[in-house]
């Protein structure tokens, strides 16, 4: 089962963000914001102004004390020491912001909004440098690591797009729905009552490979050579859509929060470890995965592989709830995934070791 972390919020928490310490922070609904420490005891607390929705929130990657907030279409930058006043306030954007991404060299922040804009922060000279586009929503945007020039972002226009700063228009576009084949997807007939509308991304460690989930249940991983980027494998494990993804700190290990109510986790590293001379082509020649587990109310049991080849997952939480956010971090010394779904309270579960 999992632990319960309680007395932080009223309202349902939309997002999560750990700090170099170990410190967690969580944004609810009307405003609020919370500190937690590894134990899970709230450590501080502060009513943001106007009660928007808190709808992401980032550490800075260099000063731990220092957390990005968005609510609403301000951005509020906020000293952890002492949770009063915001420190700055960034009023860029003109609807909701629904992301956040601070780059490693704490240099630049892009937020993403419900316009389809992407607004990128200089943060050292604390202007718009740039600002990008989605068609529709842009759900989410992050900074790749080990390239402080370089995000990628997806949105409701089911655009996965990789940009660089120097650049106002993207280096490459993909459209998820015109990437379906029949071959690839034996629903693609029904696309258009589910359409792969993209919700989340994440980057893995090397720089190079990132995920997207979407509403169509599927996850996508995407490896990044030069300007463009293709895709290297896609699997389903999620009977709804996918809410999150988020790549873990070991190489090609990837959870997943979807609106079916699981976390799943998977390992793709026999499939994207390697470079493949043709993405598409791998996607055919899987192999199949090692035996799975299944965590229900706290138990592992041995899922059979599938003959077939599929990628099956490592883990599967049966958390029950709509997934709003993951997040992995190290709770006395064992890694811990927390979940943040429509609930006032954070459920967190025990990872395996890899």
């Amino acid at each position: 089962m999992a632990v319960k972390w309680i007395g932080g919020h009223s309202f349902s928490i939309l997002c999560l963000d750990v700090n170099t310490e170990g410190l967690v922070a969580s944004g609810a609904e009307r405003g609020e914001l919370t500190l937690w420490d590894g134990g899970g005891t709230p450590t501080g607390q502060l009513q943001l102004p106007k009660a928007d929705d808190v709808t992401s929130v980032v550490f800075s990657p260099r000063c731990p004390t220092r957390l990005y907030t968005s609510h609403g279409e301000t951005i509020s930058l906020l000293d952890i020491r002492s949770l009063k006043e915001p420190i700055e306030r960034f009023n860029v954007n003109e609807e909701e912001i629904n992301c956040l991404s601070v780059n490693e060299t704490d240099n630049f922040l892009a937020a993403a909004d419900d316009s389809g804009a992407i607004k990128v922060m200089d943060l050292e000279n604390k202007k718009v440098s740039r600002s990008l586009r989605h068609s529709n929503i842009c759900s989410s945007v992050v900074f790749r690591p080990q390239r402080p020039q370089s995000l990628v972002s997806c949105g409701l226009d089911m655009q996965v797009m990789l940009w660089n700063l120097q650049k106002a228009r993207p280096l490459w576009t993909t459209n998820l729905q015109q990437c379906e084949t029949e071959e690839d997807s034996p629903q693609s007939a029904g696309q258009f009552f589910n359409p792969p509308l993209a919700h989340s991304l994440s980057v893995a460690s090397c720089g190079n490979i990132f995920g997207c989930g979407a509403q169509d249940g599927k996850v996508r991983i995407f490896r990044v050579t030069g300007a463009k980027f293709e895709r290297e494998l896609e699997f389903q494990g999620h009977s709804l859509g996918v809410s999150q993804v988020l790549f873990m700190p070991e190489a090609y290990w990837l959870l997943t929060g979807g609106n079916d109510g699981k976390v799943l986790l998977w390992d793709v590293s026999s499939s994207v470890g390697k470079q493949q001379k043709s993405p598409a082509k791998s996607l055919q020649r899987r192999k199949p995965q090692a035996p799975a587990s299944t965590r229900k109310d706290g138990k592992l049991n041995k899922v059979a592989s599938d003959e077939h080849g599929r990628v099956l997952p490592k883990l599967t939480i049966e958390h029950g709830e709509k997934v709003n956010w993951i997040l992995c971090t190290e709770i006395k010394g064992s890694r811990r995934v927390l979940v943040a779904d429509q609930s006032i309270s954070v459920s967190v579960y025990p990872l395996p070791e890899p």
